[in-house]
């Protein structure tokens, strides 16, 4: 049995997942890591890039079988490097919000939405700082890419985790040819010895051909696999979510749901005006999508999940972490619709949506608040997906049609919990799949799949939809009109609590 590999690097996990030839998901490996808030950056060291790497490639059985393989890294971020792909600065992850100006004056010049955590926002902050190492960068990518050519030798990402580096074109698949002279002129007075062109890597569309492992490659991750296995076009966490749960047709979209929260919605049409709080990409197609990217989802509802979880064992319970998620997930659907006037701000880091810059995170409720753990924890889970809500009201706004909704990662676990309140959120129906639950490396590993098995002329769309997902079970759960009108109750007051969110900001 021939197989493909997917490996992801997340937030929290690094994840290999191998298919085989039904694409059903047979072996996995994991390895836990964090990021780290080191000189006012967060970072991962590149060393733990390949510890960790190796670690979970090392679980997947049936190494010697497999015949097509791709990295997929979380989107966005900064990785500069010099001539000799000496790393330049630390690596800067999405999760910083320390370019706003950079953001705000290229969304400007664009006429086009440039997110603080985008790699053009970073390069373009540090010419700002008159940072010393922009003269010497030579190559600029992101982590995924940068994992494909070491082990590969090629400079190349997908077209959709290009689309977070740089505008994309959809009509060419590639970088924007009118914002890149715009971006070269805005910083030809300042002696640099490059073009944005020449320092961004190839754009490549899903089942182009991204190269293969080389010996050096294959001496990265000790032998684990042998040299010469082809390799998909590296691309983002974004893009496999959307080819995870076959969410990559106009009308269609994902949400994935875990330390960070997004949406994608393939679309029909662009966009009337330019929103800070909508990001353009594209699918690993090419296909335009508006994205709601929040910084924030269950970070905070993990630390109280582990507070009320070290409040029973002084009782002498010790639930296993999985069921006192459960039982708390489950517990909230006894609350009232609205919360019974309960309010949680979610935010551990600075939210671009809600254009925060730090996170203070805090419960409040007015005295006649039924404060109720019921209340309390379905308040919880609003909040992880309350400032989603706000992006995708204004999606509704442009009169985006949404014909389904997939959802994927930790928030949708707890069987119906979670795709319930995400329905009232987004107002459209969310359906959890089976092999969802495998995430962004069963969705690289299907890329990989294309590559190898995808046909003469068949369109990834047509790829996934007549032969990886016909037949797949899952469950659909549509909006309810009164959990509707709760959420909507509730994300009214919602937005004056963003006012004291800014106020603890300041404050604390």
């Amino acid at each position: 049995m021939r197989t493909c590999l997917g490996v992801e690097l997340g937030s929290t996990r690094i994840k290999a997942v191998t298919v085989d030839d039904g694409f059903c998901p047979v072996s996995s490996g994991d390895y836990t890591w964090a990021s780290r808030y080191e000189n006012g950056v967060w970072t991962y060291p590149l060393e733990e890039v390949w510890t960790g790497l190796r670690a979970a490639i090392s679980q997947v059985e049936g190494r010697q079988d497999i015949a097509a393989a791709g990295i997929s890294a979380m989107m966005h971020g900064y990785l500069a490097f010099d001539s000799d792909w000496n790393l330049l600065v630390p690596f800067r992850t999405w999760q910083n919000t320390i370019t706003g100006p950079a953001a705000a004056e290229l969304t400007e010049l664009f006429g086009f939405n440039i997110p603080q955590r985008w790699s053009i926002a970073h390069l373009y902050q540090a010419v700002l700082n008159g940072e010393p190492h922009v003269t010497r960068v030579a190559h600029l990518t992101t982590l995924a890419g940068y994992i494909h050519h070491q082990l590969t030798g090629v400079h190349a990402v997908g077209v959709g985790e290009a689309s977070g580096m740089f505008p994309i074109d959809s009509r060419t698949l590639d970088y924007d040819a009118g914002m890149l002279e715009k971006f070269n002129a805005l910083v030809a007075g300042r002696g640099l010895p490059w073009r944005l062109e020449d320092l961004l890597p190839k754009v490549l569309a899903a089942g182009e051909d991204a190269g293969a492992l080389t010996p050096e490659g294959a001496a990265l991750l000790e032998g684990l696999l042998p040299a010469g296995i082809p390799f998909a076009p590296p691309e983002g966490d974004a893009g496999t979510g959307m080819v995870a749960t076959n969410a990559v047709a106009p009308r269609t979209g994902n949400v994935s749901a875990g330390t960070s929260i997004f949406s994608m919605v393939v679309l029909e049409r662009p966009l009337e005006r330019v929103y800070e709080e909508i990001d353009l990409v594209t699918t690993p197609a090419g296909a335009p999508v508006a994205m709601v990217h929040c910084n924030n989802c269950t970070g905070d509802t993990n630390a109280w999940v582990s507070l009320l979880g070290e409040t029973a064992r002084l009782f002498g319970a010790d639930p296993e972490p999985g069921e006192l998620y459960t039982k708390l997930y489950q517990k909230s659907l006894e609350g009232e619709a609205d919360c019974g006037g309960v309010l949680v701000c979610n935010y551990l880091a600075g939210e671009g949506v809600t254009h925060m810059d730090a996170g203070r995170p805090l419960a409040a409720r007015t005295p006649e608040a039924r404060f109720t753990l019921a209340n309390f924890f379905r308040a919880q889970l609003y909040a992880t997906m309350a400032t989603l809500k706000l992006g995708m009201d204004i999606l509704a706004g442009e009169g985006v049609a949404i014909d389904s909704l997939t959802g994927h990662g930790g928030l949708f676990k707890t069987p119906l919990v979670g795709q319930r309140y995400m329905a009232a959120a987004c107002g459209a129906p969310v359906t959890c799949m089976e092999t969802a639950g495998e995430g962004g490396p069963y969705g690289m590993a299907l890329l990989a799949a294309y590559l190898l098995r995808g046909e003469a002329g068949e369109s990834l769309e047509d790829f996934l939809a007549r032969r990886v997902f016909a037949g797949v079970s899952g469950s659909t759960v549509q909006p309810q009109p009164d959990d509707l009108a709760g959420f909507n109750a509730y994300i009214g007051r919602y937005k004056a609590l963003l006012e004291v969110e800014r106020a603890a900001v300041a404050a604390l």
